[in-house]
């Protein structure tokens, strides 16, 4: 063997490169956790993974500073750290999930807090096991070997946390399985330099605490995160579980079935009536009065069913196309027998072709036109959302609709967020549609707006379907009157390079909330 060639590597360093794979996977995840929580409650997912993000950047260079500090025991340096990332880091997720359940108000702080924390860690971690290291490995291979093991660690991380962990785990269990990766890490270290490690003893009782503590939050997370959501949604929980994309909760009190998505409430079966009907009917039946009959429709949204129930009771309808993102609501709603009962079972209409997509994406494809499209999306709490509310989304869905057509969206409530709404108003003429934009009060929701948009002009219908809770022709009339208050104020137009309604939403609700 030539003396320029490098001598295999040690097991301790191959050990070591490993470790090195894992606390980058591990530090990740703690970062997109708290990204991900910060969204779910605070909204603006740009903004809040932005701080966090930053924060956490920021943290870790103040890690990388602190470890010129240690100089002596690096390896028992090492092992203590690495235990009080995979408490502190592991239980982040379940301890941000209670303090917004019990403490609210402490949220933000805590949340940021726990970043720094667990950032400034992950910053002491890497410098260390470069300086263990460097015992054995020559400066420029401990440097790439070192940078390449942590970006294959943040490479995995970053594909498995949205495609596998989080939609299989959740994300308090998935807190808690890299907490333990991080713990085992520090068992492996202390095998490793068992014979360097003063109080050997001690440092092992700490590793198997850890990981007991760990392991009892993984079979306790379900009991954790009923109680956090049993506290935040009152009435009993009957259904909580997580989709490639939402949290969905369904509970049930005085009141009948309430559905919230992240924490969002969306529909409460006591007045869905009110909501549905308003959302529906002014468009289907002004369709249906000239003599025509509206055969082709599409529901945007409104996996539940609910929008289609509608749709279906009237009998010229001969197909209706659902569009929802989420193949986890539609399969719920359409298996589960108090959510069938509750949409009378129209997923199970044969007119009903379900397609489980992107409505930004589907619009765009060269399709059918449609005589009447109901748009029922969540309101613009994020930028991912908030695309389905700009001029490039409603120019699409003028291509889409029928020369006769109208096309129907709920947008948000008047009164709370009167900026916004007139903003989706003014974004959807901005395309050359014609609106005709209403209210109606929903209890659970307060007043609520919706906007009618259409190639010709709009005239309220003169009859409605038989057996309507809450609409008819003399009521839906008014609807179309806003007083003083909800009345229209300029706007610009929401685009897809500024969504400037995400902003504004957030600024209204923002001064609304208590």
């Amino acid at each position: 063997m030539g003396s320029s060639e490098r001598a295999p590597p040690r097991p301790v360093e191959v050990a070591l490169l490993a470790s090195v794979f894992v606390v980058a996977a591990c530090g990740l995840v703690y970062e997109l956790a708290a990204g991900a929580l910060a969204s779910y409650v605070l909204g603006d997912s740009v903004l809040q993974f932005s701080t966090v993000i930053g924060t956490y950047l920021f943290a870790m260079g103040i890690g990388s500073w602190l470890s010129r500090f240690f100089e002596r025991q690096l390896p028992a340096h090492f092992l203590r750290i690495e235990l009080l990332v995979a408490l502190i880091g592991g239980l982040l997720p379940a301890t941000l999930f209670l303090a917004n359940a019990f403490v609210p108000d402490s949220f933000r702080f805590l949340l940021y807090g726990l970043v720094l924390v667990v950032g400034t860690l992950v910053g002491l971690e890497i410098p260390l096991v470069m300086r263990i290291l460097k015992r054995n490995v020559a400066l420029k291979d401990l440097v790439s070997q070192v940078l390449t093991f942590d970006y294959l660690g943040a490479l995995a991380v970053s594909i498995a946390f949205p495609l596998w962990l989080v939609p299989q785990l959740g994300l308090v269990r998935t807190g808690l399985l890299f907490g333990l990766m991080n713990a085992a890490v520090a068992l492996w270290a202390w095998w490793l330099f068992r014979h360097e490690l003063p109080h050997r003893l001690a440092h092992l009782a700490a590793a198997v605490l850890t990981l007991g503590a760990l392991t009892t939050g993984w079979f306790g997370a379900q009991q954790l995160t009923t109680l956090a959501e049993d506290r935040f949604y009152q009435d009993r929980i009957v259904l909580a579980e997580s989709s490639d994309w939402q949290r969905i909760v369904l509970t049930h009190g005085r009141a009948g079935h309430r559905l919230y998505l992240n924490g969002n409430l969306q529909f409460a079966e006591r007045d869905e009536y009110r909501y549905h009907e308003a959302l529906v009917h002014p468009a289907m039946a002004a369709f249906a009065q000239g003599g025509g009959t509206p055969r082709r429709v599409a529901v945007l949204g409104g996996g539940d069913g609910m929008a289609v129930r509608e749709v279906l009771r009237y009998p010229g309808v001969e197909s209706v196309a659902l569009v929802e993102l989420d193949p986890h609501m539609t399969r719920l709603f359409s298996q589960n027998p108090a959510l069938r009962a509750l949409n009378a079972d129209a997923l199970h209409s044969p007119q009903l072709s379900i397609v489980n997509t992107d409505a930004f994406k589907w619009l765009e494809q060269d399709g059918d036109s449609f005589d009447v499209i109901v748009v029922d999306f969540p309101d613009p709490t994020n930028f991912s959302i908030g695309k389905l509310y700009t001029n490039a989304f409603f120019a699409s869905l003028q291509r889409r609709l029928s020369a006769s057509g109208f096309a129907v969206m709920q947008t948000t409530s008047p009164l709370v967020a009167r900026q916004s709404f007139w903003t989706v108003v003014t974004t959807m003429e901005s395309v050359g549609l014609r609106t005709a934009p209403y209210h109606a009060h929903v209890p659970s929701f307060g007043e609520w707006g919706f906007v009618i948009a259409s190639r010709r002009p709009y005239t309220p219908p003169a009859q409605l379907p038989p057996g309507l809770r809450f609409l008819t022709p003399e009521t839906l009339r008014l609807l179309f009157d806003f007083p003083a208050d909800m009345a229209r104020v300029p706007a610009e137009v929401n685009r897809l390079s500024n969504q400037v309604l995400v902003h504004t939403y957030e600024q209204e609700w923002g001064r609304a909330l208590p």
